[in-house]
């Protein structure tokens, strides 16, 4: 991809999805795996008012994690209370993103409505986010590692970003006025590395599919331009990935699986994932093992396939 086309992408998610994922708050695991959830049923063609149901123990099951009912609770609480402002030149509209939150007590079954003004864009959201880019969004709280994030994963494919001067660069984080109007911000290369650049690499590599590095070079004895170094890594949170068709999300996610026990092996893996009852025997291991209800620090995968009849 060329840079052009890098940066036009970039500023096109951010004009796009800055009211509902510009937050100032760090969304908990919880709350996400019930959005991720909520997202992967919502569709363009649902009417008005349709509800919603996230299953507790399949959302446990995908995921590997736990939730007791307080968790769950405090979470749909605080999805619930949450304001969104969303402006454009007309109007600025206070909304959040459920309308109730239902549990039907001895079935393990929220029941989610969605503020319908939310609607358009959710469904935008899910039309132009990868989970990915949708955990980036909702767990980086400095607006500078959202930046970064969306300019350098356009690069991941290459493995480092163009050369930029710190001045273009500047300008892109809004620490820069290009007309001059306003003084510049973080002038001290030292601030600059400190308060934007760290905390960015920071939050980067611990909340999202990417690790970052980045590079300051210098002109005789300023430095005067930056480059980035990405890489894809694995999250730390097994994402519902939301925007593929619910048996494909579930054989990623179950690929997934087989690559953390170590069974790689092409004709065994399609056999697992051929077999429902094998995929769904493979979703219940793995959360036993997670939650610690199976012990298996040498070998969980030759364990697997032993308790599977597969070996």
């Amino acid at each position: 991809m060329s840079a052009a086309a890098a940066e036009t992408v970039a500023s096109v998610q951010v004009r796009q999805h800055n009211a509902i994922t510009n937050a100032r708050y760090e969304m908990s695991a919880c709350e996400m795996d019930i959005v991720f959830a909520l997202l992967s049923k919502l569709s363009s063609h649902d009417k008005p008012g349709t509800m919603y149901l996230v299953r507790v123990r399949e959302l446990e099951l995908l995921t590997g994690r736990q939730w007791n009912y307080k968790q769950l609770l405090d979470s749909t609480e605080q999805l619930n209370s949450r304001i969104y402002h969303i402006e454009d030149k007309a109007k600025v509209l206070q909304i959040s993103l459920l309308a109730s939150a239902e549990y039907l007590k001895g079935k393990g079954v929220i029941e989610l409505e969605i503020s319908e003004k939310m609607r358009p864009y959710l469904i935008d959201l899910k039309s132009n986010f990868t989970s990915y880019h949708l955990q980036a969004a909702l767990s980086l709280t400095s607006k500078f590692a959202k930046r970064i994030y969306q300019l350098v994963s356009q690069w991941k494919d290459v493995g480092h970003t163009k050369t930029y001067t710190l001045d273009e660069f500047k300008y892109m984080l809004n620490l820069k006025d290009p007309k001059g109007k306003e003084p510049e911000q973080y002038v001290a290369i030292a601030n600059f590395q400190r308060d934007v650049l760290k905390v960015a690499m920071n939050q980067i590599n611990e909340h999202t599919d990417l690790r970052v590095s980045y590079e300051l070079l210098k002109s005789s004895r300023a430095y005067d331009r930056i480059k980035f170094y990405v890489n894809a890594q694995e999250p730390k949170q097994l994402l519902i990935p939301f925007e593929l068709p619910a048996d494909d999300a579930k054989a990623q996610m179950a690929s997934k699986h087989l690559g953390s026990l170590g069974i790689v092996e092409p004709k065994l893996v399609q056999e697992i994932l051929q077999s429902p009852k094998l995929t769904e025997a493979l979703f219940g291991f793995i959360y036993k093992l997670k939650t610690d209800k199976i012990k298996a620090d040498k070998n969980p995968g030759g364990l697997f396939l032993k308790m599977n009849g597969l070996r």
